[in-house]
């Protein structure tokens, strides 16, 4: 695998997905009637907290002290949301397919990057998850990772069909590109058809 292409495609998709995070992040924190600048760190924090965990715990520089673009990216999210803000609330589902995109995008990212410092692909699959999921844990919501609905099983699924791929020697363009379709559909097709996973009763437990 040619390491440059992996990179320009792992920074690509970093800086996309930090856009499409931010726009989900700044989506929460309208909900809660905040001024533009909590807006700017709600943002902030839904798109790199997940990258930064994951940093974190492989012992590297987090992703979004190594350039300016990233926070550039999260204020440029904040402009486009105040410029456009009557256009998007027509769009009921606009928030759900930022929020998959990010999803889907950092979950690639995760992968790209833990397998490029030498982790074993298992490494790989978790923070792939990490990175897509746990940027709402920052937020004072509960987030969707521990959540009924299907987000961090996506990521996982996502996860699994890159490691098969990477294994049949796939070129890594084409990977990111099948494997961010699937995480996308299974989202779209979870949420359109209501399929989610069993949640834990407290009940149950008890008995």
């Amino acid at each position: 695998r040619d390491p440059e292409l992996v990179q320009t495609v792992q920074t690509i998709i970093e800086i996309v997905g930090t856009f499409a995070f931010a726009i989900s992040g700044i989506r929460h924190a309208s909900a809660k009637q905040v001024d533009w600048f909590g807006g700017l760190v709600c943002g902030i924090a839904v798109a790199i907290g997940g990258g930064t965990m994951r940093d974190v715990m492989l012992g590297v520089r987090p992703f979004w002290m190594t350039s300016s673009i990233y926070m550039i990216c999260t204020v440029l999210a904040l402009l486009s949301i105040i410029v456009f803000a009557k256009y998007v609330r027509r769009l009921n589902n606009a928030w759900f397919v930022f929020d998959t995109l990010g999803l889907a995008l950092f979950t690639i990212a995760g992968l790209q990057k833990t397998l490029a410092l030498g982790h074993p692909f298992w490494v790989a699959i978790i923070m792939g998850c990490i990175t897509g999921s746990a940027g709402g844990v920052v937020l004072n919501n509960v987030p969707l990772i521990f959540r009924k609905e299907i987000y961090a099983m996506a990521s996982i699924a996502g996860g699994l069909l890159y490691w098969g791929l990477y294994a049949l020697r796939i070129d890594v363009g084409l990977i990111v590109v099948i494997c961010f379709l699937f995480i996308c559909l299974v989202r779209f097709f979870a949420m359109r058809y209501h399929i989610s996973l069993p949640t834990l009763r407290e009940e149950e437990i008890k008995e």
